[in-house]
């Protein structure tokens, strides 16, 4: 969405006044590699997307928020003194647990304020479109107030929002990308400390694609939690002999073959498994990605769905289907499984001259062997959360 059309959109809805209107955006996420290890003490490798939610928002004279989309007809009016009373059960809780978190910090706003949202990122694709709408709250409303806008901060804040008001139990790598994402970078990030380093993402003549399965994902809580507990038992078992261990994606791959004997459970040894080599391979794929090797890279991203399908067993037919057929063109790099799995989304690095055929190809073959519509989203890496001050 550009500026003037979202200024435009903004002024059709709420009218025009002598109050400056300014236009915000926040990108959507998706993880690159590094997957079902940040509970691990891994590392994960996100990257920010070229779209996501726009924010117009403009203060008003009295005490009232008011909340719209363009894309939701939901819309809602609160007074600020009452904000955050209860839950509305709508898109409005994830701006409205920002500014609850906003209160808590002692930020309390000055003034009303007239937000329009509009949301460029599929609902439910697994590319994080909560996250994009309260990081752009965030950064937006702390702008407007004067107040210093700390990038890690509103990632912090976010996912409090989303955990305490919200209700839903998300980590911090969809905020923290969302957050702090840069153009042709992808963020290196340990989610426990919150230490992270921009690695350079040149795709050049490679596109990402995204590909949505439009598969309900009905066992991803149950799945999580069961697999959360098989890792937890694993550490407990490679404890005996390593009693310093905290996490099993501290232990070197060579060290878990000298000491994945001692698990008896052949279900435990697979699960270990996935999480030393997976978070060893985002480990080698910031070694590729700086020396610019996408070939590299793609295989990288190949052995993570293998080992998510084979040793985790979190994806699924419609996702390894789609896998599979992505692999089949010419032009793809790599192509896996990315978010908790059991549906949602895949990821593939496309040379630009196969995406055509690619979105094509795929499509038909996807939907001949599971009867489901995929959809495609071609984009590259953009950056975090940030005012835009003119149409491009």
């Amino acid at each position: 969405m550009k500026k003037l059309e979202m200024e435009q959109l903004f002024i059709s809805r709420y009218g025009e006044n002598n109050e400056f209107l300014r236009i915000f955006n926040a990108p959507g996420r998706v993880n690159l590699i590094g997957e079902h290890i940040d509970y691990n003490g891994g590392y994960v490798l996100p990257a920010a997307l070229e779209f996501g939610t726009t924010l117009a928002i403009r203060k008003r004279a009295d005490r009232k928020v008011t909340f719209a989309s363009t894309n939701f007809p939901y819309r809602a009016e609160i007074n600020l003194d009452e904000i955050g009373s209860s839950k509305m059960d709508e898109w409005v809780d994830y701006p409205i647990g920002v500014i609850v978190e906003l209160n808590k910090l002692g930020v309390n706003l000055t003034s009303g304020y007239d937000l329009l949202f509009h949301g460029e990122i599929p609902n439910g694709a697994g590319l994080s479109s909560s996250a994009s709408i309260e990081v752009v709250t965030a950064y937006a409303l702390l702008s407007m107030e004067d107040k210093e806008c700390n990038t890690v901060e509103i990632a912090r804040l976010s996912q409090r929002a989303e955990n305490i008001f919200v209700g839903v139990n998300s980590g911090i790598m969809d905020q923290f990308a969302v957050a702090n994402g840069a153009q042709d970078q992808a963020i290196l990030l340990m989610c426990d400390t919150l230490e992270y380093e921009l690695v350079p993402f040149r795709t050049g003549a490679y596109k990402i694609v995204i590909g949505n399965t439009n598969k309900r994902r009905g066992l991803v809580d149950s799945k999580y939690n069961e697999r959360r507990g098989q890792c937890d038992a694993a550490l407990e078992i490679l404890k005996q002999s390593e009693p310093s261990l905290q996490y099993l994606a501290h232990l070197k791959p060579e060290r878990f073959e000298q000491l994945k004997n001692t698990i008896e459970d052949e279900i435990l040894v697979r699960r270990a498994t996935h999480v030393v080599e997976e978070n060893a391979r985002v480990l080698e794929s910031v070694k590729a990605l700086s020396a610019n090797d996408l070939q590299a890279f793609g295989q990288l991203m190949n052995a993570s769905h293998d080992s998510l399908r084979d040793l985790y067993e979190v994806s699924c037919m419609e996702l390894d289907v789609m896998v599979e057929e992505a692999r089949k063109i010419e032009g793809t790099l790599g192509a896996r499984m990315t978010g908790a799995g059991f549906g949602g989304c895949t990821v593939s690095l496309v040379h630009e001259d196969a995406v055509e055929q690619f979105v094509q190809n795929v499509g038909e073959a996807y939907e001949q062997r599971t009867g489901l519509n995929g959809e495609f989203y071609v984009c590259g890496v953009g950056n975090g959360v940030h005012e835009m001050k003119e149409d491009k």
